[in-house]
């Protein structure tokens, strides 16, 4: 097996580590700092469940790698419609992409059987932009739970959870599927092959949509937002207002708010990937979460007042961000 992370940050490194360790054939593609630290020490992950450290191939080039059996796509979801470029150089026929972004995906109603099927979101795959880079069909979606972040160049400080579910859009448990969740577990990370990976898209999107935004807007971390009464109680709005899009497109999101919180208080002082970016100036990647949301609540007829409000104010710092 042959694997490309295209977009070796924080979880794209941890995951490129993790399956070095398992002997998976494993090419990093990076920049910068970063890249300059890979090439020279390798990568080097600090985590509660053990330090470990894998020197694997880096470059900012794929045309060096080439053609490979799956690209793990740790870049953001903002920047999928122009990685083009990025992407061709690994692909072949069967290669498959696994999108590991948070958020509703562009290829969410692909295959999804009912009303919407084939149905395009224009807030994730605007005029089909995404859609024409990475063709739906060679997608397995996952829904990271892990918590990392980039310590230093080369350096991946894993914060909580192993947890990467993967699935196929069409809900078949496909034999790619189950290899790459095989090469993930025996690299020391937990990998479910999901039957219907929306229901874990929305578990996951009930934190994403409302800690990250509210965090951008107030620079708290995740403890700091789940203990302050009025933050809180505004968290938990959005969340059930969430629930309720979900129902309607008849998705089961088998967890309840309470649980939710308390997972996300677990967390400590973590600063979401929205506030992370926030502070280095990078682009905000708010469309595939609220954005999303209140055109997928405009769909089922949802009434989502409180998601609507934080969209707009996160929106608007969004735009002044990248001015």
């Amino acid at each position: 097996m042959k694997v490309a992370v295209l977009g070796a940050g924080a979880i794209g490194a941890y995951v490129g580590a993790a399956l070095h360790r398992a002997g998976v054939d494993v090419r990093l593609i990076a920049r910068g700092p970063h890249l300059a630290a890979l090439r020279q020490d390798g990568v080097r992950v600090l985590s509660p469940r053990g330090d470990f450290a894998a020197r694997t191939p880096a470059t900012d080039d794929p045309a060096e790698v080439g053609p490979v059996d799956y690209v793990f796509l740790g870049l953001k979801a903002n920047s999928y419609a122009a990685c083009g470029p990025l992407l061709e150089p690994l692909l072949k026929p069967g290669t498959a992409v696994v999108a590991a972004q948070n958020g509703i995906p562009w290829w969410y109603f692909h295959r999804h059987g009912g009303p919407h099927d084939g149905r395009r979101l224009e807030s994730v795959d605007p005029g089909g932009a995404v859609s024409a880079v990475i063709a739906p069909e060679r997608v397995i979606g996952c829904v990271v739970y892990a918590a990392t972040e980039l310590e230093a160049p080369g350096v991946v400080r894993h914060l909580e959870g192993t947890r990467f579910s993967v699935g196929e859009p069409d809900r078949s448990v496909s034999a790619r599927c189950t290899a790459f969740g095989d090469a993930m577990v025996a690299g020391g990370l937990k990998c479910p092959v999901e039957p219907d990976l929306r229901d874990d898209i929305w578990v996951k999107l009930l934190g994403n949509a409302t800690f990250n935004p509210i965090s951008a807007l107030t620079r708290a971390t995740m403890r700091q937002m789940c203990v302050h009464g009025g933050t809180r109680r505004v968290v938990e709005t959005m969340m059930t207002e969430t629930l309720s899009i979900a129902e309607a497109l008849g998705c089961t999101v088998g967890v309840t708010v309470e649980r939710r919180l308390a997972g996300a208080e677990r967390v400590g002082d973590h600063r979401t990937s929205t506030l992370q970016d926030l502070e280095r100036g990078k682009p905000l990647e708010l469309d595939v979460l609220l954005t999303a949301l209140t055109e997928l609540a405009d769909l089922t007829g949802v009434e989502a007042p409180t998601l609507r409000t934080v969209h707009a104010l996160s929106d608007l710092l969004a735009l002044r961000s990248a001015a």
